[in-house]
């Protein structure tokens, strides 16, 4: 079960009315905590959540503490210090050493569902949105805003407006990846991006590839390539992978991809032949038009299909985060 946000909610969406349920939200930390301010988990009454607030250690309190809301309807906040001897945490040995502060709200018709089915919709559709949570400990009444509130200067955080606080942050969709080949290699790729969450589509015309049980969640399209200039969902991929291992068709997916908004486009082999498909395309660097990337991938080390397949989706998802791909600890790796 993935942890990102969108595939949580649509877990919820199809139970929203056959189970109660609980949005948890960390609205604020200090020190070291497993996740940051935003992240958020849906609880049931089945004693059952999508998502994650730490390593685990805290889950099952969290879900004791939850089930308060239901009594009422009205939001709760709870908080773990580990920084405070006297604190409940302690006493359970649980966290990561740092405080953190959590946002229980119960999910029902009364509440308008906190405006979650706004906020899937919005997701699904590949567009980021402000979600607004009231911080309070009553009946809790959220938003969902297309426009950026005027007294919003940060993507999160809690502000004081005449109303009251409210927890306020920019949630984005998952990254979405084109694979183009669906060779055997392209396999572990599209699973890793599956299980991060991630939309993915694959596309290859070739009937010997065409097989959509070896690419599980992901969209796939069996036409020429050509074909799918023009098409909408074209503009919301956020990375592009060439590696049908054919130049004449990574070719032809440069031609598609070298003017949409990605902010990745790579391709799969050494330089010498990036520098053929670029040929057969009729293409020069200087035509792209979004940050590119040949040969692709991290220095991991590994020749196999699963190694390879993870130093790419690796170098994809630091560049989507804005990080460098180094080593947290900053050591060298004998």
């Amino acid at each position: 079960m993935s942890n990102q946000l969108t595939r949580m909610l649509g877990t919820w969406h199809e139970q929203k009315d056959q189970l109660q349920w609980i949005l948890a939200t960390i609205i604020e930390t200090a020190g070291s905590s497993y996740r940051k301010a935003g992240a958020m988990m849906l609880i049931n009454s089945l004693g059952q959540y999508r998502g994650l607030l730490s390593g685990g250690c805290l889950e099952a309190d969290i879900m004791r503490q939850a089930r308060r809301c239901w009594d009422n309807g009205y939001a709760r906040i709870i908080q773990y210090d580990q920084r405070d001897e006297d604190d409940w945490a302690w006493q359970l040995g649980i966290g990561c050493g740092g405080m953190v502060r959590i946002l229980l709200q119960p999910i029902d018709r009364q509440n308008d569902y906190l405006q979650l089915e706004s906020l899937y919709n919005a997701l699904n559709s590949q567009q980021s949105v402000y979600y607004l949570q009231s911080v309070n400990e009553s009946r809790p009444l959220n938003q969902v805003c297309e426009v950026k509130p005027d007294w919003l200067d940060a993507t999160r955080g809690i502000f004081t407006l005449p109303d009251g606080q409210v927890f306020a942050q920019l949630v984005r969709p998952a990254p979405h990846l084109a694979v183009f080949g669906a060779g055997l290699d392209a396999k572990p790729l599209v699973a890793m991006a599956n299980e991060l969450g991630w939309r993915v589509s694959v596309i290859d015309p070739r009937p010997a590839n065409a097989r959509s049980e070896w690419f599980g969640q992901a969209a796939c399209h069996w036409g020429a390539i050509h074909s799918l200039a023009g098409q909408d969902w074209l503009t919301q991929i956020d990375a592009a992978v060439l590696m049908a291992h054919n130049v004449e068709l990574d070719a032809q997916a440069l031609k598609l991809c070298h003017n949409l908004p990605l902010r990745y486009l790579g391709v799969l082999g050494p330089l010498h032949r990036t520098e053929r498909v670029f040929s057969v395309a009729g293409l020069v660097m200087a035509d792209i038009q979004t940050p590119f990337f040949g040969p692709i991938g991290l220095r991991l080390g590994g020749e196999l299909p699963e190694s390879i397949a993870l130093a790419v989706l690796s170098e994809i998802h630091a560049v989507l985060e804005g990080k460098d791909g180094q080593s947290i600890s900053g050591e060298l790796v004998s």
